[in-house]
Formats: C-alpha cells, structure tokens, sequence
C-alpha cells in the first residue's frame, strides 16, 4: 500500500493519493507525510478531512508542525485546533517559537486560552503538564440511563469515555466507574450504588515519572489529576504516559552513556550541541582518569622490577569496569521499577558480594589456568594477578550495587552511576588492589 501511494504521489495523482490515505491510520500516514518534500506534503495535509488532518498533526514532530502552520490560513489553523484535544494543543504550543504561539492563540476562543495558559504555567515535569481537561464527569446522584445519556451528548469531544469520573457539586473528586459496568447495569440504579470510590488519583505537581509508575503498578488506562483541595483539574490517559516513559528511557540511556540528555532527535540535532552534550562528561572522566595515571606513576619502581606486571593491567581495569557496570545496571533499573529502596542497601550488598565472590572465583581459576598454560610466567606473578583480580571483581559488584542507592539517597539521579562513572573509579581501585598483592606476593619494596 504504501509503495503504490507513493507511486500515485510521483505522479502527481493527489486526489487518488489521498483517498488512499485517508483509509490509513493517522500514524501511517504521518510516516508518509514525513518522507515527502515540504510542498507535496503540505498540499496533501490540507487535502485531508479535518478531523484526520488533525490526528495526523499531533502525531508530527515540532519541525513539521510549525511549517505547516506558518503555511496555512488562519482558518484552517482554527479548524485543526477545535479538532486536536487540549494535552495535544499544549504539548504543540510548547515545542513552537513565539511567533508561531500568537498566531496559535490569536486563532482560540477565549475560554480556550485560558486552559492553554493554565496547563502551560505547569512545571515541565509535572503530572499537570500532561493531564487533558477533556473529560467525561458525573454526579453521583444520577440514574445511569442519565448518566449514558450524558456520555452520549458530551462524550463526542471527550479524550476518553472508557472510564468516567463522579465529583461532587464543588467539583472534588469522589468514585470512578466505567463505560462497561455503566452499560451492564440497571438502567435504574444509581450512580453513588455502583461507583468505585478507591480511586488513584495524582495531583497537578506530582512528577510524571511517578505517575508513570502508578499508571503500570495499577494497570491504569486513565488517572484523575486533582489540586490540593481534591477538586477534578483534569485526567492523564495512558497515551500520554507511554511518551512520558519512552522520554524517561531516552533520558537514562543518554546519562548512563555520560552524555547530557536532549529533547531532539539524533539526526535533527546539530554537530556542535551533539558535541556540547558530551564534552562537559568526557572532561569529568578524563580529568578523573588521570588519578589513574597517577597510581601507575608512584608505582613505576614496582613495575620496573617485574615488568610482565604491566601486561596485566588493562584486564584487569577492564573486568573490574565490567564486573560493577553488570551490578550498577541492574540496581539502577531496580529502582527504577522502585524494586528496591534505600532501607534494602545491606539486603544488596550481601546479595552482590556473594554474586561476587562466585563470578570472582571463576575468573580467578580460568585466569590463573591461561596464565600458565598460555604465558609461562612464574607462580608468584600469576598468584598476584589472580589474587588481585579475585578482589577486584568482588568489591566491583559491591561497589556497583551500593553506589547507585547512595546516590538516590542524596537525590541525585542513580543512572549517573553506570557506565563510565563506576568504570573510572574502579579503574583507581582495581590498581591500588593490584599494586598492594603485587608488591606484598613478590616481595617488591
């Protein structure tokens, strides 16, 4: 399908593309969009039904969505805008310059406005700046013939009517209830007998993250957004969530890799922020290696004396960096999933020294096997790099598991401890270990 639409479009057979395109999910179709010129693309986005036009441009990045409306009517910026729900139009306005904003906002009803600027003065990181306030409420005094009725007249508009929510007349939240059991029920029953009143709910400052992990932790579809008195604000539906996740992930992957995150795509971000992101890590570690340099230094006489001392090195730097990277990883992604907290820190290091001493014993024996077999070195060298490498291995996954709480525990972000942070402190300390046995089993001075 997509092959012939694109044949239909390198014919200039524009109405046909569009009849076929408009069969398609507004996801497939932004994707096709995206791999046109800018003009093709804008004279077949304005060819589509509104409503289609505009769950295709809430799925566009903020580089498509600006061109298209600096090229477009106001009209038609007022036609895609009473189609697109408010979370939509906020996360767009967010992403647009200043200029592109009044023209936005110039194009909106008053009332409009005022929600936009609302959810727009919510913290970034804020359940509030992801919460819609297009809901369906109830009262619990209705029937629920009542209530389906009101569903059928106001639901249309809605983001979601899978599960709706009864508030009182001051508007504070009270019980939730579902499209099913509302349809499954007496036309005649009321509201108040069949709501659920254990409800979670977020309020507008709670963090995103955390309210990612209550929508997984209960298998939520929605989440009420309540302010401090417990009035209904708005809701978070689990589209919203799953950006807030895919956003979190991106940003892990970036701090554990000691690269400083941002909000672009990679191909649409420029050399020199690419190269601004990574510089500011890469000075810290580079600045912290040469601790290592300066071990290596004040042992020089040591490795005079038996130079086969220096083949050993890197592996072992090398397999302690590896050793605490396994454990570090493992524990950032268990607090993350809040597996584990900082009351479980002596739980962790148990558990990781005796994973520690297992995996070093094994290292130990094979190592100490091709030392001999394979390099023909005296014992006592081999006993030393053996010895050594027992240690440092242990107290890597040691270190790696316990670093990561302590840094949580200081609120600071635990994946700044993956990677290339523990492999640069266990690189000091897999030395000093390997120096210690190395001159105390060959007897060096």
């Amino acid at each position: 399908m997509f092959d012939y639409i694109f044949q239909l479009i390198e014919e200039n057979k524009l109405i046909e593309a569009r009849q076929k395109l408009i069969e398609l999910n507004e996801v497939d179709i932004e994707q096709i969009l995206e791999e046109l010129p800018q003009d093709k693309m804008l004279r077949l986005f304005r060819m589509l039904p509104k409503e289609i036009a505009a769950e295709v441009f809430a799925e566009m990045d903020s580089d498509q969505q600006q061109y298209i409306v600096e090229s477009i009517t106001d009209h038609e910026i007022n036609d895609i805008l009473d189609e697109l729900y408010m979370d939509d139009t906020v996360d767009f306005i967010e992403e647009m310059p200043a200029n592109v904003v009044k023209r936005v906002l110039r194009n909106t009803d008053e009332a409009t406005r005022k929600t936009i600027n609302q959810l727009l003065n919510y913290p970034d990181d804020s359940a509030g700046s992801i919460m819609t306030t297009e809901f369906v409420d109830l009262k619990k005094e209705m029937s629920v013939a009542v209530a389906l009725e009101h569903i059928r007249q106001t639901g249309m508009d809605k983001e979601t009517i899978d599960t709706c929510f009864v508030i009182s007349a001051q508007r504070k939240l009270e019980g939730e209830i579902t499209i099913r059991k509302l349809i499954l029920s007496a036309p005649d029953s009321l509201v108040a007998d069949i709501m659920d009143e254990n409800v979670k709910s977020v309020k507008t400052l709670t963090d995103k993250e955390e309210t990612a992990y209550l929508f997984r932790k209960y298998d939520l579809i929605s989440m009420p957004v309540v302010d401090n008195e417990n009035r209904l604000v708005g809701i978070i539906t689990v589209d919203d969530v799953i950006d807030v996740i895919e956003e979190e992930n991106t940003e892990d992957f970036h701090k554990m890799a000691a690269i400083t995150p941002s909000d672009k795509e990679y191909l649409d971000t420029g050399v020199f922020s690419l190269a601004k992101n990574r510089i500011v890590w890469l000075l810290v570690l580079m600045i912290s290696a040469t601790f290592t340099g300066l071990i290596i230094r004040y042992y020089e006489a040591t490795l005079s004396q038996v130079v086969a001392l220096t083949a050993y090195i890197p592996m072992l730097m090398g397999t302690g960096g590896n050793a605490g990277a396994q454990s570090s990883t493992m524990i950032i992604r268990s607090l993350a999933l809040n597996e584990i907290e900082f009351r479980d820190s002596f739980l962790v290091m148990w558990k990781e020294l005796r994973v520690g001493l297992l995996t070093a014993a094994i290292l130990a024996i094979v190592n100490f096997a091709r030392i001999m077999i394979f390099d023909r070195i005296q014992v006592l060298v081999a006993l030393a790099v053996c010895a050594s490498l027992f240690c440092i291995v242990t107290l890597a996954k040691v270190i790696g598991g316990i670093l990561p709480i302590a840094a949580k525990r200081i609120h600071l972000d635990p994946v700044i401890m993956a990677s290339p942070i523990i492999t640069t402190i266990l690189d000091a300390v897999s030395l000093f270990i390997y120096f210690a046995f190395s001159t105390s089993i060959l007897g060096i001075a």
